[in-house]
């Protein structure tokens, strides 16, 4: 990012971080909040990554994309959890200019990645309750890589645009982010540039993005429910539903949080308010995703059975053998 240097103003190289709250007294106990939040979330994610990879019977295309999942949510999280940890402790609450800038390629680059990420498992979906019979040829192993590579690519292609678009503006002001983290609203709070492109393209951007994939969710899932109503099995329906409802559910929770965070114009009040989104978003959303699709899903609880089983006996075997 490059920054102008004007008439009776500095250079900036660092932002402060004004953090989620201004009471000092606060800060070490949020201190201890967020990071058992991270903590969970990392035991969580990981848990859910190396349970999929040792469970022959989870190697399916659902939990190929629930482990990329489960993966951008660990990166998403890491994105800002450690230097807001370190913040809650600090006096010098500062971000380095590049800091920032690699703070919202990354935040941008995730954000889409997940919603194509939520959408591609929306799809897979789709093709095994409406279409089962060809469900090993429409999602075989080629699609999956596709439909996995496509929101990465895009994700940082976006990522990238908006970051150039940010190096553009001049920063010779204030140097005081009003937030946790370094986000583009509360950012454009601070240029002295014009910001109607840079407001343009975020505004179009988030919009598009945001109910694109929705509308993809959406669609499959119109045509899931209106399968799901024609079978005469209960028991089959009840089964279908069950496929779905963890999806369902994160997908609300992560949707939800978003569209009251970003499509919105940035003034003072939206970013204040924005704050506590976005603590439901960065931090919230990726520690319960792991438990949302482990505790509604049969297959998941019985592989975790089975682990912790297995790693009782691994225990109890060596203890015998001994005394």
């Amino acid at each position: 990012m490059k920054t102008v240097l004007r008439q009776n103003s500095t250079e900036a190289t660092e932002f402060i971080l004004l953090g989620l709250v201004s009471q000092p007294e606060l800060q070490p106990v949020l201190f201890v909040v967020f990071l058992v939040i991270y903590l969970i979330t990392l035991t969580g994610n990981f848990g859910m990554i190396i349970l999929i990879r040792l469970t022959p019977r989870l190697q399916t295309p659902m939990y190929f994309f629930l482990t990329h999942l489960a993966l951008v949510d660990l990166f998403y999280s890491t994105n800002v959890s450690p230097q807001m940890l370190i913040n809650f402790l600090s006096e010098k609450k500062t971000i380095s200019y590049i800091g920032c800038l690699t703070q919202c390629f990354i935040f941008v680059t995730l954000l889409l990645t997940e919603y194509y990420m939520l959408g591609a498992m929306a799809y897979d979906r789709y093709i095994a309750i409406c279409k089962p019979l060809h469900y090993s040829t429409k999602m075989s192993k080629p699609v999956c890589i596709c439909l996995i590579i496509f929101p990465y690519l895009w994700g940082s292609m976006v990522g990238t645009m908006q970051v150039i678009l940010t190096s553009r503006l001049s920063f010779c002001g204030p140097n005081t982010i009003n937030h946790f983290y370094c986000a583009d609203p509360p950012l454009l709070m601070l240029t002295c540039s014009d910001t109607y492109i840079k407001q343009t393209a975020l505004f179009v951007s988030a919009g598009l993005n945001l109910t694109g994939s929705l509308l993809i969710i959406l669609t499959s899932y119109i045509f899931i429910f209106a399968t799901i109503l024609r079978m005469r099995s209960t028991e089959g329906q009840r089964k279908a539903f069950s496929t779905c409802g963890s999806h369902l559910m994160a997908v609300t929770m992560f949707y939800g949080s978003l569209f009251c965070m970003y499509l919105r114009p940035a003034t003072e009040s939206s970013v204040e308010q924005g704050k506590i989104v976005a603590v439901f978003c960065i931090f919230v959303s990726p520690m319960l995703n792991p438990f949302i699709y482990s505790l509604r899903n049969k297959d998941v609880k019985e592989a975790l059975k089975k682990m912790a089983n297995r790693n009782i006996v691994l225990i109890i075997i060596p203890i015998l053998i001994h005394h």
